[in-house]
């Protein structure tokens, strides 16, 4: 599945790619499974991250959300991609004016640079990240991001519209749908705790759609694995911010 765009708060919003399954390509989907739920201890700013926007603090009794699709978005890792080299121009860093700052950034695989738009960042081989959002372009940064320019957290941050799950809101996945899913994918995708900290692109998200944040990606074929999939009609249960 390709990916679409949320916004990044970096003195302003911009918006980082987060998966959206429909917006590209297709995800592969394999065989699906029984569920369990689990809410952890509510959080507000990330331990040990200094921020000037901590997340909200979800509270309250667990909703139950039923008929959501769950999609994955990741950070894609120069050194797993090969092809002809691309010359990429942007922002030296995330807090530049895209039109005034714009330069070179250097050469990267293509199917590199076209992850790095898909997904929205990127791991570069001498350890920096190439990030991307539809309104600022490419730009050079120390992580991948989220809202409120924290480092996107692996297994925890996710997306959606504000409208359908504001900023803060925690959620788990109780039952992974209808949509065939290996069995270890739906257990590994209902184990943690996720938090809303992303906004889909206006247009790009759903009153029932949710992007979930894995990391980077573990393979040459990382789009081809299992991991890289889509739940539909997916069970949540969710405590609002």
């Amino acid at each position: 599945m390709s990916r679409c765009t949320v916004a990044l708060l970096a003195s302003a919003l911009l918006a980082t790619g987060c998966g959206v399954t429909g917006c590209g390509g297709e995800a592969t989907p394999r065989a699906s499974t029984s569920e369990t739920p689990g809410h952890p201890p509510e959080t507000g700013a990330y331990p040990g991250e200094a921020s000037h926007s901590p997340v909200p603090r979800a509270s309250g009794p667990p909703v139950r959300l039923e008929g959501w699709e769950v999609t994955v978005y990741y950070t894609a890792v120069e050194t797993l991609h090969t092809g002809q080299a691309t010359t990429v121009t942007g922002c030296p860093s995330i807090d530049c004016d895209k039109d005034r700052d714009r330069q070179r950034l250097g050469s990267f695989p293509a199917s590199f640079v076209k992850a790095v738009k898909d997904e929205g960042t990127g791991r570069t081989a001498d350890g920096r990240y190439l990030n991307w959002s539809y309104d600022t372009g490419y730009w050079m940064d120390t992580a991948p991001r989220d809202t409120a320019g924290r480092p996107l957290r692996p297994w925890s941050s996710a997306a959606a519209d504000g409208a359908a799950l504001g900023a803060g809101t925690q959620f788990t996945i109780l039952h992974c749908g209808t949509a065939e899913v290996a069995a270890e994918v739906c257990a590994k995708l209902k184990t943690p705790t996720w938090t809303i900290v992303d906004e889909f692109t206006p247009g790009l998200g759903g009153e029932r759609h949710v992007d979930v944040y894995i990391g980077e990606e573990t393979g040459p074929d990382f789009t081809g694995s299992d991991l890289y999939t889509t739940l539909e009609n997916a069970t949540l249960s969710a405590i609002r911010a």
